[in-house]
């Protein structure tokens, strides 16, 4: 298939798809006559990549789940580096949720302290 309908399939533009190859992320095949050529596996890959970006991964995290798939695994996240990748993104949204939680506490503690300072005088 070319790029058009590899972006059409995989929900993505063609502008991503060449920046994917780019990356590496995506192999760069041309026919005789110059022009990109994709496979039904090369949507596989698309459909990984976008997935996890999907749900916060940079692009360089999904490297190890596309070589997964290359390597001809079933699914991405079967091999030893990608669950390396999700254990580290888990860590990080863990960091994460707790520096919200903490902000989350002074503002709560914030409008406490200004709702007492807002009350009206009793006379």
């Amino acid at each position: 298939m070319r790029i058009g309908e590899l972006a059409r399939r995989g929900g993505i533009s063609t502008r991503a798809l060449r920046y994917y190859e780019s990356l590496g992320l995506l192999p760069a095949r041309r026919g005789a006559n110059g022009q990109r050529e994709y496979d039904e596996e090369d949507l596989r890959l698309v459909r990984e990549i976008r997935s996890l970006t999907g749900i916060g991964f940079a692009l360089e995290d999904t490297r190890p789940f596309v070589e997964c798939l290359r390597d001809g695994h079933d699914s991405g996240d079967a091999c030893p580096a990608s669950v390396a990748v999700y254990r580290r993104k888990l860590a990080e949204l863990d960091e994460c949720l707790a520096r919200l939680g903490a902000a989350r506490d002074l503002v709560r503690a914030q409008l406490e302290e200004a709702e007492q300072r807002s009350r009206p005088c009793a006379r």
